[in-house]
């Protein structure tokens, strides 16, 4: 596994935190948390590349900036969008198709062979998620908007994934840019839409620790490993966010570990497996 996987694979380390750190954010309106959250990740990035003396690779094209920030606040939009219109389980479980999309969009776009055993990686990954949050789901009316939302937000972190290697270069140190760009959608549409909640100890801590990880250094390393890695590997591997991130609310004492979480971990970890044994 190259150096680039590997970041890659840490990116999905950190977004397994996403939730248990969003829990200790309670209460903050969800546009309001992303704003906070991406300022603090955008600063935190923008003091090391100023430091490196790499501030000048901010300066991108419009394409870039598009790109960028289009994938950053689009899919964040739309994800918090669907949690608000939409049951929450059923949401997120459309939401994690974007792992799958990931591998599959992997061929037609950038000319990737998939392979049996990729596939069958991929579907595995699938059966673990669908059986971790998809028990007992259920499709009322008049959530469709939110279902929209949810399918919309997964196709737009696939697609903005996948075609990160198409923008290879443009330098990871842009992303400071667009952490901030991403900041200031997000706290424009919040008093736009939302009430101000003023943060107290907890939420302020919780929003420092978003933007160092989850909402920060998470999104270079993800950009090194899709632009330098394996985005089927990864693609793949990213099922194991949702079983990750039940099993440490879990530790947490946040839930209860079950049958079918710890089923769904097998699956997931036996469809990675399959992934990376993989050739080609």
């Amino acid at each position: 596994m190259s150096s680039a996987t590997l970041a890659g694979c840490a990116a999905l380390v950190l977004w397994a935190f996403l939730a248990l750190l969003a829990r200790m954010a309670g209460g903050l309106p969800p546009l309001e948390l992303t704003a906070l959250a991406f300022a603090a990740g955008g600063l935190l990035a923008l003091a090391v590349v100023a430091a490196r003396g790499r501030v000048a690779l901010l300066r991108q094209g419009p394409l870039a900036w598009m790109h960028g920030v289009g994938g950053l606040f689009g899919y964040h939009a739309l994800y918090f969008a669907a949690l608000a219109l939409a049951p929450a389980v059923e949401a997120n479980l459309l939401n994690y198709l974007w792992p799958l999309l990931i591998v599959l969009l992997s061929g037609p776009i950038l000319g990737l062979r998939l392979g049996p055993r990729r596939l069958a990686g991929v579907a595995l990954g699938f059966a673990g998620c669908v059986l971790l949050v998809g028990a007992g789901a259920s499709f009322p009316p008049g959530a469709a908007p939110g279902f929209a939302a949810a399918v919309g937000c997964a196709v737009v972190w696939s697609v903005y994934s996948v075609t990160s290697k198409r923008m290879a270069a443009v330098p990871t140190e842009a992303l400071a840019g667009f952490c901030l760009a991403t900041a200031l959608l997000a706290g424009a549409t919040h008093l736009a839409f939302e009430t101000t909640v003023m943060p107290d100890a907890r939420q302020w801590l919780a929003v420092l620790l978003l933007g160092a990880g989850p909402l920060g250094a998470a999104f270079f390393l993800w950009d090194a490993g899709m632009k330098r890695g394996d985005p089927r590997l990864l693609g793949t591997l990213a099922y194991a966010v949702p079983v990750a991130s039940t099993l440490l609310l879990v530790v947490a004492g946040e839930g209860t570990l079950t049958w079918r979480a710890a089923l769904a971990a097998m699956l997931v970890a036996g469809g990675g497996l399959l992934a990376a044994t993989a050739r080609g």
